[in-house]
């Protein structure tokens, strides 16, 4: 009996190793900037090779009616076969690449994004076939379960729904596209913009399927654009029958009589249902530049050929050499530090024509170091917002690095996506995603034109609670803000919450503290530890918070917000009265007029005691971002507010005089401001047209 028991546990131990074992294999997720390195990652054959520089070269102009072929060394689990009826997975991937003509004229053929059981493919056609095919056995059999994604540059001969040349298609099985289009994208004006795929530039495609909804999206655009909203084809379909339980992943490409040389210049994939990881267009390869086709003429005519051209660029360079010195002389300048890792730099040129100039007209705001400005980028079309640090400002300049140091990198919804810099000689700008609403305090103190609803507001706030979060617990360091407040929370065209303006952030590592620095910050969402010691953390941006609940709650200004020309007022007390009087809902704004289910009346309720525990004047009794958020979104149940905790004289009257402290030496600074400082000067980074404004 103890024999045959052993020998059900060996029976049983095998079959979970067999089970076990494939799914070590599969890879889920990876991330290409460049090939560099990457030889033992990629299988290659035909043609195909790796560059020096780092591109994945699939093939080249150089050779006619050739297969390159690139594929990922591991496959992906793409069916699901646990359950009683399997289903295929969702996956996203986006890669850059590049079709290089030779430089005779056009070439010919294209490439395509493969998933397919085998990275082999025996006895497949070159031409339009790219490598995966041929028109005598294969091509349309559905036992190939091949998906392809086809971006091509001729008309194939049996392809009847491919609109023209210049195209991208979606196939499965065979050449014959289930859906094609023309190349193009759509821009932030809703106007289509032509991709030409073989121009030779960086273009960046998505592939993305949802297995719930059963649809493949594709999308196109010029390497370095955000990603179009708008997909260049949109298909229902369901891959289940399509994929095999484990598909590799990679390109195709081939070429015919006429030939390009086909580019893989980065490439980053996600099959666990998130988007594909992005990539850094930055550390990206430089696409080679066109290859001369072997030569039709006579090494003598070529040589003469190429001493009447030297002939040429020599006489011209004499008459245009002064223009072109003095033109490199004005625009060199060399890298700060900070530069060399950040996002992309902008021409000047565009920059200054997209806002007109930096023209009045297109300004849309001001703060304590510069202007910003509205920008239609030339040539993309994209619309971008562009912040001009004044000149002369060493606190503008230590904001300017700041800002591409930590919002250069960071990457969540609820904060604003630094896009790029350009620093031309005094000139230093920073350029971001244009927020079409503005900012939360225009919504608040507008004059009550476009005033928000209570579902409105909740929702603004829970997406700068978790941007918060994301800061303080979620980044490789922490991240604290030292600057939040309704002006810095924009608006985009869903309604969504975004933290903004980095210029006083500071970095650290985790497990680390911060330093002491210069109080900065606006009065009326500064800590009481802060006004006293100068030392932020992430509990002061939690008091921060908290006011900015109150305000938002409340409709008030944190300073001066009760009417008149009352600047004793101070938002927190006049909550916590309200509080000690048991009607905390009196302090809801009155705009609301109380236009909402009991539901909404909890919330509110909800959040001015999470704004007055997170403003609590002692910081170790306020909760950190992780448990804010959870409490806003009803994980944790809020604790009861000690009325006794915020009627004490000693802690509250702290608070009070510190606020009053920074009020009186903010006023007594300001009339010896001129006009233009007045409205945007600051002292120890505190912003006076903020405090002005009770920001």
């Amino acid at each position: 009996m103890a024999a045959t028991k052993n020998s059900l546990l060996c029976c049983v131990l095998f079959f979970i190793t067999i089970a076990v074992v494939p799914t070590a294999h599969a890879v889920d997720q990876f991330t290409f900037n460049g090939f560099s390195g990457a030889d033992g990652q990629i299988l290659r054959d035909r043609v195909s090779i790796l560059k020096p520089s780092g591109a994945l070269r699939l093939t080249s102009t150089r050779t006619k009616n050739a297969i390159g072929h690139a594929f990922h060394t591991r496959p992906i689990r793409m069916l699901n076969r646990t359950s009683p009826f399997p289903s295929s997975s969702s996956f996203a991937t986006t890669f850059v690449f590049s079709i290089v003509s030779p430089a005779a004229g056009k070439g010919g053929f294209g490439l395509a994004f493969v998933l397919a059981p085998s990275p082999e493919f025996p006895g497949a056609a070159a031409d339009h076939y790219l490598g995966l095919f041929n028109s005598t056995t294969n091509d349309g059999d559905p036992s190939n379960h091949v998906f392809a994604i086809e971006f091509d540059t001729v008309n194939g001969v049996n392809d009847t729904r491919d609109t023209d040349g210049n195209h991208v298609g979606i196939n499965v099985n065979s050449m014959n596209s289930r859906k094609a289009s023309s190349a193009y994208f759509v821009d932030d004006r809703n106007q289509r913009q032509e991709v030409i795929l073989q121009s030779g530039d960086p273009i960046q495609a998505w592939v993305e399927y949802d297995a719930v909804l059963k649809r493949v999206d594709v999308t196109v655009s010029p390497a370095g654009n955000r990603k179009p909203t708008t997909p260049l084809l949109s298909e229902s379909l369901d891959l289940t029958p399509v994929v095999r339980e484990l598909m590799y992943a990679g390109f195709s490409a081939s070429t015919g009589e006429k030939a390009s040389a086909h580019y893989i210049l980065g490439w980053s994939f996600s099959a666990n249902g998130d988007l594909a990881p992005p990539l850094n267009i930055s550390l990206l390869p430089s696409p080679p530049p066109a290859e001369e086709s072997p030569s039709r003429f006579a090494p003598s005519v070529i040589a003469l050929i190429s001493a009447l051209c030297a002939v040429t660029v020599i006489l011209l360079a004499v008459l245009i050499f002064a223009t072109l010195y003095k033109r490199v002389t004005m625009r060199f300048e060399a890298l700060e530090d900070w530069e060399l890792e950040c996002p992309h730099r902008f021409r000047y040129r565009d920059l200054y024509s997209g806002t007109r100039g930096f023209s009045d007209s297109e300004m849309i705001g001001i703060g304590g170091f510069g202007a910003v400005y509205r920008a239609i980028i030339p040539n993309s079309g994209s619309l971008l917002a562009v912040k001009k640090i004044t000149p002369n400002s060493i606190q503008g300049i230590r904001e300017f690095a700041a800002e591409i140091e930590s919002l250069g990198r960071l990457r969540h919804k609820n904060l604003v996506n630094l896009q790029g810099w350009c620093k031309q000689r005094s000139d230093l700008l920073l350029v971001y995603d244009y927020i079409p609403n503005g900012s939360l305090d225009f919504f608040l103190y507008g004059g009550g034109q476009r005033g928000l609803s209570w579902e409105q507001r909740f929702r603004i706030l829970k997406g700068i609670a978790a941007g918060l979060l994301y800061l303080h617990e979620e980044w490789e360091q922490v991240v604290i803000h030292r600057d939040v407040k309704s002006s810095n929370v924009l608006i985009d065209g869903e309604m969504n919450g975004r933290l903004g303006d980095f210029g006083l952030a500071r970095l650290y590592n985790h497990g680390t503290a911060s330093h002491t620095t210069n109080v900065v910050g606006t009065v009326g969402y500064i800590a009481p530890e802060l006004a006293r010691t100068g030392k932020a953390s992430t509990r002061s941006d939690v008091f921060a918070f908290g006011v900015l609940l109150l305000e938002t709650a409340s409709g008030r200004r944190p300073i001066g917000g009760g009417g008149g020309d009352d600047d004793s007022f101070i938002l927190v007390d006049w909550v916590t009265e309200c509080l000690q009087m048991g009607s905390v809902l009196d302090a809801a704004d009155a705009r609301l007029e109380r236009r909402y289910v009991a539901a909404e009346e909890m919330e509110m309720e909800m959040v001015l005691g999470l704004g007055l525990i997170c403003s609590h004047p002692r910081q170790e009794s306020r909760p950190t971002m992780r448990q804010v958020v959870r409490y806003l979104n009803c994980e944790d149940q809020l604790p009861t507010v000690d009325r006794r905790g915020y009627t004490d004289d000693d802690a509250l009257g702290s608070a009070r005089r510190v606020n009053s402290r920074l009020l009186e030496v903010v006023m007594s600074t300001a009339p010896d401001l001129g006009s233009d400082m007045y409205s945007s000067s600051s002292i120890s980074g505190a912003s006076t047209s903020s405090i002005y404004n009770g920001r």
